[in-house]
């Protein structure tokens, strides 16, 4: 499929339609997603009354907006009027269908896109390998007999194999970046309180992110701009005027201050992991590791707050219902209930302590690197992983070096690294200071610019 940009395009001078443009999605989806089951429902007569809608605005003189055609899909946890919002769970089918948009999902529409469909994902958002037992695996499509990452695993396959330019993701501990990393694409996890969640189920409410993810950086920036909007449905959103990317992309890197974040970031991965990670810091000119502090302690915190939030959100289902869960879902629920409320009192005092010592970080540095997975994507089925020496659950620890940054809402950018010939591609983080995602953006766009990041073609596309 082509990017986004060359599509608003082609259908803004009526080159293409956007209904030829819808057709094509779809035929790709058709085509596709049987191998990849990325998506979970396709609104085919959604996206063909959109698009219908584009051509109809341009026929008569107006302009769309910016997306004018553009195909996409939303995780289906975001709600998409008359569809039923799944959130990877049997339970929520007993619900009705929604009566409108999630605001990320109109914020696409105003800006001229087309929805075509909601995407498979980790039941509740619980998860990083979208290995779901209710709809099934979403396959990676480099690869078919391995994972797309999780919990946003159905955007990340669906963009890496071509059915659509964007996607809607979440990401409350690395639900963004890791499918990004495992799929080799970009992804953009803004700062907690940027971007409005409302019409979104909630996971963890004071983790949650939302964010897209694309096969280019131009394409990322045009669907973070139009996701910008203030939305008082959403009460954690912050007051602040919209701080477009777009136009902050042609620049080089000179006077970004950048550094490799080692200690805990440099253990615990493979080789693969650590090799990307080290030759985007080398292009970035980054010359000095540091230490994040209380990276450890920070993610042992994330880990509390999301079990016992995420499980009190869904108590009455679990006292109720507690067999429609997924197994592995239900049992960390199910402990995440259990958690006394003083340790997540304490959970949140270290928050507290280690943001004010990494926001110290910021003074002399715009732009810190980390892995963003400890291995390029795994086998479906496969349980353990090896860290640091040690056979270790596989489920939890694609969270690795995601999990610290997520828990301080600070903005990351996943930026793909493809590897060898043969072997699969991996992501890089760059972490940058609250509200600082024009940074991120300028050299994510430098990185690709010089080929050193860029989204490799998947085999299945």
């Amino acid at each position: 499929m082509m990017d986004a940009a060359t599509i608003a395009q082609a259908v803004r001078t009526r080159e293409v339609s956007a209904r030829e443009i819808a057709r094509d999605a779809l035929g790709r989806i058709a085509a596709s997603n049987g191998a990849i089951n990325a998506f979970t429902d396709i609104t085919a007569e959604r996206a063909l009354a959109e698009a219908d809608a584009v051509d109809a605005t341009i026929a008569a003189g107006g302009d769309p907006g910016p997306l004018c055609g553009v195909p996409f899909a939303a995780k289906n946890l975001f709600d998409l009027k008359d569809v039923v919002t799944l959130a990877g769970s049997i339970i929520e089918k007993r619900r009705a269908p929604a009566q409108a948009d999630a605001f990320c999902v109109a914020q696409l529409r105003r800006a001229g896109a087309v929805c075509v469909g909601a995407l498979n994902m980790d039941e509740y958002a619980y998860g990083f390998t979208t290995e779901n037992s209710h709809y099934g695996p979403v396959h990676n499509p480099h690869d078919l007999t391995r994972i797309a990452g999780g919990s946003s695993g159905g955007s990340g396959a669906a963009v890496a194999a071509g059915m659509v330019p964007i996607s809607m993701g979440t990401d409350t501990n690395g639900s963004i970046r890791v499918p990004a990393s495992l799929n080799g694409i970009f992804g953009i996890k803004p700062t907690y309180g940027r971007l409005s969640r409302a019409g979104g189920v909630l996971f963890v409410p004071s983790l949650d992110h939302v964010g897209p993810f694309a096969r280019s950086v131009a394409d990322l920036a045009c669907a973070y701009d139009a996701l910008q909007g203030r939305d008082p449905a959403d009460p954690v959103q912050a007051d602040r005027p919209a701080a477009p990317v777009s136009g902050h992309l042609a620049g080089g890197i000179g006077g970004l201050r950048v550094a490799r974040l080692g200690g805990y970031f440099a253990r615990g991965g493979l080789a693969v992991a650590q090799d990307a990670t080290e030759r985007v810091a080398a292009a970035l000119g980054a010359r000095d590791r540091i230490e994040f502090p209380e990276a450890a302690a920070a993610r042992a915190a994330a880990y509390l707050i999301t079990a016992s939030e995420g499980a009190q959100l869904r108590l009455p289902d679990l006292r109720t219902r507690p067999q429609d869960f997924e197994p592995f879902t239900l049992d960390r629920l199910l402990a995440g209930a259990l958690v006394p409320a003083q340790w997540v009192l304490h959970a949140q005092r270290v928050r507290s302590v280690v943001r004010d010592r990494v926001a110290a970080l910021f003074r002399d540095w715009d732009i810190l690197v980390a892995p963003a997975t400890p291995t390029s994507a795994t086998p479906i089925g496969q349980a353990a992983i090896e860290i640091d020496g040690q056979m270790v659950a596989l489920r939890p620890n694609y969270g690795l070096y995601t999990q610290p940054i997520s828990f301080l809402g600070l903005p990351v950018l996943a930026v793909p690294i493809q590897n060898a010939d043969g072997e699969l591609p991996i992501g890089v983080q760059l972490i940058g200071a609250p509200w600082a995602e024009q940074t991120l953006f300028r050299a994510a766009a430098w990185l690709e610019r010089e080929g050193i990041c860029t989204a490799p073609v998947a085999k299945w596309s």
